[in-house]
């Protein structure tokens, strides 16, 4: 499969149903929505004890559909969102599709068979170079025909830059599955994005303080909101209050969903905003 949308082959009858996939080496999740009513029919998430290779990510997928028979389903879209460090932002205005390997080449080791996509920001003129895990890609054509895929840092920055409403500079830190996302945002234009793997406190306070030496950012003033698999009661919260005079637990807004059963907490952030 070379193209991010695909022929489709839909019943009408699941017209109202929307599944939405995020995928990485260190765990998957995925959840069902009504759209009729915008509730939330099914949330799962998985988180795995070691980074797995992405064949094995492909098994524990299936296994996990399987369980809940997802591939017997149908549904009006397919959104994939793939999670990992192999990407980079450039400006709409010098982006060129045929110098997408060149892009990537200054962040991480691109192969000759690497098949790399782009995403684009809508209204903020940015374009999101990315490798994919194109086995996932395959098997979940395979199961439903067409589906859109996207960058895990695409669905944030967007959502964050479009929720963002405060003057002063924000930091933003999702965390997840030994990954940090970090998003600074000014008068909703993005500073930065950048993701890190992190094993220990330790390695989570490193890379936000060099981030925030690196743009100049005071931690006595900046404002500092932490979402995702973080706690005021964890050590990584401790660790950044104690650094940071400004830190908060940040609370998307799922307003747009009823949740039923399921909390923002066991819900990932990707999952609804890719939607």
């Amino acid at each position: 499969m070379t193209e991010k949308q695909i022929n489709t082959r839909l019943d009408s009858t699941s017209n109202y149903k929307k599944l939405s996939i995020q995928i990485s080496l260190n765990g998957l999740s995925f959840c069902i929505v009504d759209t009729i009513d915008n509730t939330v029919l099914l949330s799962k998430t998985t988180v795995f004890d070691t980074e797995v290779t992405p064949l094995e990510l492909e098994k524990e997928l299936l296994t996990q559909f399987v369980a809940q028979n997802i591939p017997s389903q149908q549904f009006s879209e397919v959104i994939v969102t793939h999670r990992n460090t192999l990407f980079c932002f450039v400006p709409k205005a010098i982006f060129v599709e045929e110098e997408m390997s060149n892009y990537l080449k200054y962040n991480t080791k691109v192969l000759v068979t690497d098949l790399i996509a782009y995403d684009e920001v809508e209204n903020y003129e940015m374009i999101n170079v990315f490798v994919p895990f194109v086995n996932i890609n395959n098997y979940i054509y395979d199961l439903f025909g067409e589906f859109t895929f996207k960058h895990s840092s695409s669905v944030i920055t967007a959502s964050l830059l479009n929720n963002n409403s405060g003057k002063d500079v924000t930091c933003y830190v999702y965390a997840s599955e030994n990954q940090m996302d970090i998003t600074v945002i000014s008068k909703k234009r993005l500073l930065l994005f950048n993701s890190f793997e992190y094993t220990t406190t330790e390695d989570f306070l490193y890379y936000l303080l060099f981030t925030c030496e690196q743009l100049n950012l005071d931690p006595e003033t900046l404002q500092l909101r932490l979402f995702g698999d973080i706690e005021e009661e964890s050590a990584i919260y401790k660790g950044c209050y104690e650094h940071f005079n400004n830190a908060a637990i940040y609370v998307p807004d799922h307003t747009t969903f009823h949740l039923g059963d399921y909390t923002t907490k066991n819900i990932d952030f990707t999952l609804l905003n890719a939607l």
